[in-house]
């Protein structure tokens, strides 16, 4: 059932609309900062600087503006239109995105607008000051409710926080739920919870990344294959995720989106030609008929049966290892924190990651399983079956390729 149901979202028309795993809704990342003005000998005044990124075809359709203001592409075109519609798009941010001071609104003035690149999608950065009426040692919130399900161009949409207010340093994700920032909370195990609950997220609705689970999992005949695959996957994101989020690492978007993808027709391609010659039932081997769960719990193969995985078995873990560090930087881009090393940021970025563990050994409890008793209970089947989506894992996966490739 759970094979029938993949097999039917990969054949329908959205898949293939999707160019990467992150189409259906979008995030909103923010810097917030005490303004350099406002420092005093009491540690800071209460003005603030806020620069907002944001989607850049996203914010102008939000802003209800023509077509021909959310098409233009090439950085000079979308500069030209956010000059042009300077006062749309203002109202629009500010009446969704808000700063206060010890309960009273602060003042935004938009003092400046640029065009950057994250990933490989065009965004407006937005540069506001926020006029503060208090005394110093106060207490701010920041607010967003930018993207909102009801303009219904996008959903879920996560505004992730990097601020540096109050003599407090830190992370946060603001959603629709939980859509306020105070500073001065002792927020530490709430930040924690943000960034596990957006890494489990990020995996669990990235498609590519949950297909290239799949594949890996089709693949495996036993427990040992499972523990040893998931560990190599996990030791190489985790390194090259720490590694780029903390901007030490730097790969382009136009190699990483596409390296995924093909990684995902990798394996299902050699899971296709492995089920072919029967590589990939429990027992070991095409000579050892379907096998028994037993065998899928054991370390190694039955004495006496004949393996026909030959060089995969040899090099499975090196392919794993390499597209793993792949996928690590592709999951440091959907982060898309750009700020200095600090500990609380080091703690975000692990919370992240222990969220996609999660979410990924969820998986992998669930499915693995089930494939046991498919092929215990009906191997003739499981074979047709898992060759099918399989093949489905591979077209699809394919055409990203394509399109990622053609999309820059």
């Amino acid at each position: 059932m759970a094979l029938a149901g993949l097999l039917a979202v990969l054949s329908s028309p959205a898949v293939g609309q999707v160019a990467s795993a992150h189409d259906a809704t979008s995030d909103v990342y923010a810097e917030v900062t005490t303004a350099p003005s406002s420092s005093g000998p009491e540690g800071g005044g209460p003005d603030v600087v806020a620069v907002l990124d944001l989607e850049y075809d996203l914010l102008m359709k939000s802003a209800w503006l023509r077509a021909e203001a959310y098409e233009a592409t090439g950085r000079d075109d979308q500069l030209a239109q956010l000059d042009e519609h300077e006062a749309e798009v203002d109202g629009y941010v500010t009446d969704r995105f808000a700063v206060t001071y010890d309960g009273e609104p602060c003042a935004p003035s938009l003092s400046a607008a640029d065009i950057v690149e994250r990933g490989e999608r065009a965004y407006a950065s937005l540069t506001y000051s926020f006029a503060c009426a208090g005394e110093p040692r106060g207490v701010h919130e920041v607010s967003s409710a930018l993207f909102p399900d009801a303009e219904s161009f996008v959903h879920s949409t996560e505004t992730i926080i990097r601020y540096a207010l109050d003599d407090e340093d830190g992370s946060a994700v603001l959603t629709t739920s939980s859509p306020t920032l105070t500073t001065g909370e002792h927020r530490l195990l709430k930040q924690v919870g943000e960034f596990f609950v957006l890494g489990g997220e990020h995996l669990l609705f990235g498609i590519d990344h949950v297909l290239f689970l799949l594949a890996l999992l089709i693949g495996a005949r036993r427990l040992r294959d499972v523990v040893l695959t998931a560990t190599a996957f996990t030791v190489a994101h985790s390194v090259t995720f720490l590694l780029a989020a903390l901007g030490v690492v730097s790969v382009p978007a136009i190699v990483v989106e596409p390296v995924i993808a093909a990684s995902i027709a990798v394996v299902a391609v050699v899971d296709l030609v492995l089920i072919r010659r029967g590589g990939v039932t429990l027992g070991g081997g095409a000579s050892a008929g379907s096998g028994t769960a037993r065998d899928a719990l054991r370390w190694h193969a039955p004495a006496g049966t004949r393996d026909e995985r030959g060089a995969w078995d040899r090099w499975r873990l090196p392919v794993v290892f390499v597209f793993g560090l792949v996928h690590g930087v592709g999951f440091a881009g959907a982060l898309g924190i750009e700020a200095a090393w600090s500990w609380t940021l080091l703690l975000s970025l692990l919370s992240f990651n222990v969220g996609i563990e999660a979410v990924q050994l969820g998986i992998i409890a669930v499915v693995f399983p089930l494939l046991v008793l498919l092929r215990v209970r009906a191997p003739r089947t499981a074979r047709w079956t898992l060759a099918a989506g399989c093949a489905a894992i591979a077209v699809v996966a394919l055409w990203w390729v394509v399109e990622r490739l053609a999309g820059y």
